[in-house]
Order: C-alpha cells, then sequence, then structure tokens
C-alpha cells in the first residue's frame, strides 16, 4: 500500500468511526410538556387535532429558549415557539387556527409530561387580558401573571399538579402561556395553551 492509499484508508476510517460515533450519540434531551395524565389542559403542540405543527409534532416537549421572561426570554411574535426557529407554526395566531381547551371552571389543574427532569426555580402562568388581538402575533403586553409556583433548585414530580384561577372577567378564547424555568442553565421551556372559558 503506497502513502496516498495510507492517507486515505486513515481518512476513511476516521470517517467511519466519526459517523458511527454520532449514531452511537444520545439524541438532544428532551423536557416536559403540558398535558401530563394528571392535567385538564394540552399545549399547543401536543393538542390532539392540531395540524401543520411541523417539527414540533414530533417533540413537543422541546420548545425551549431563553430564561427571564418576561424582561428577556423570546421576541414578541415568537413567543409559542420559544424563540426556536425550528418550531416558527406555533407563532402563527388567529381565532380559529388552534383546537381550544374547553374550561368550564375557574379553577383548572395543570400537569406537565416530563421528558427529562430538571433542577427547577420556578413555573410561571399567564393569561391573555380582556380585550386582547386574537388575530395577532402573541405578545408580552398582551399576558398578565395569574399564578407562580416556586420550587428552590429542586427536581420536579411527575404528575404534580398546579391550579391556576382563571380571572372572572375572561370568557371565550384565551390563551394561557406557560413557563417552566430551569435552575441550572439560561434557559426555560416555554408552552401556550388554547382554552375557550364558559
Amino acid at each position: 500500500m503506497n502513502r496516498r492509499q495510507k492517507i486515505g484508508s486513515a481518512v476513511t476510517a476516521l470517517a467511519v468511526a466519526g459517523a458511527l460515533g454520532l449514531a452511537a450519540a444520545p439524541a438532544a434531551q428532551s423536557h416536559g410538556y403540558i398535558g401530563g395524565s394528571n392535567s385538564q389542559l394540552i399545549a399547543r403542540a401536543a393538542m390532539p387535532g392540531n395540524t401543520g405543527l411541523g417539527a414540533v409534532q414530533y417533540e413537543p416537549q422541546s420548545i425551549e429558549g431563553p430564561k427571564g421572561f418576561p424582561a428577556q426570554g423570546p421576541a414578541d411574535g415568537t413567543l409559542a415557539s420559544g424563540g426556536n426557529t425550528r418550531f416558527s407554526e406555533l407563532d402563527q395566531q388567529s381565532s380559529t387556527r388552534w383546537v381550544k381547551n374547553q374550561v368550564t371552571n375557574r379553577t383548572v389543574d395543570v400537569a406537565w409530561n416530563y421528558t427529562a427532569l430538571h433542577a427547577t426555580t420556578k413555573w410561571e402562568y399567564y393569561i391573555t387580558k380582556p380585550g386582547w388581538n386574537q388575530n395577532a402575533p402573541l405578545t408580552r403586553s398582551s399576558l398578565e401573571l395569574i399564578k407562580t409556583v416556586p420550587y428552590n433548585g429542586a427536581l420536579p414530580v411527575q404528575g404534580e399538579k398546579h391550579t391556576l384561577t382563571i380571572p372572572a372577567d375572561r370568557t371565550g378564547y384565551h390563551v394561557i402561556y406557560a413557563v417552566w424555568v430551569v435552575d441550572n442553565t439560561t434557559n426555560a421551556f416555554y408552552n401556550t395553551i388554547d382554552v375557550t372559558i364558559q
């Protein structure tokens, strides 16, 4: 074998080893979404009947973006995707675009379906304000905080519920925006939940 053949064989061997290494590497960690077995609500990304979801239909647990909402985090108009361009279909907003969860009580339980546990700072839940524009991109100015659940860096518990109280002046179509703030990274997970409140 001449020198050129030896180099070619070595390059081929490295390429094969690299490909095998990539094949054996674990997939990107998955994380969680609203829609656990104890949840009365399901996030937009996982809601049965929603179509045209793109890549997020295969990984509704991966809507991750910079934390610090509302001062930081995803830009207005990209809140539903968490600012993640792979999931930009979620940012489409109109009164008829998404299947709605039906809410008949002023209190509702939500639970996350965790596919990987992360040390948690807190969860925050927002809801759209009265008179919000249902046919415009979702913005932080259209949301108000209704619940904070502090967690002090512990790992979340699968099936744990958070009880939300829907303000008395909300009826019809609204969006609940859920933020799971990870304690030991710079990111959070963002979930948009479409509801019709009776």
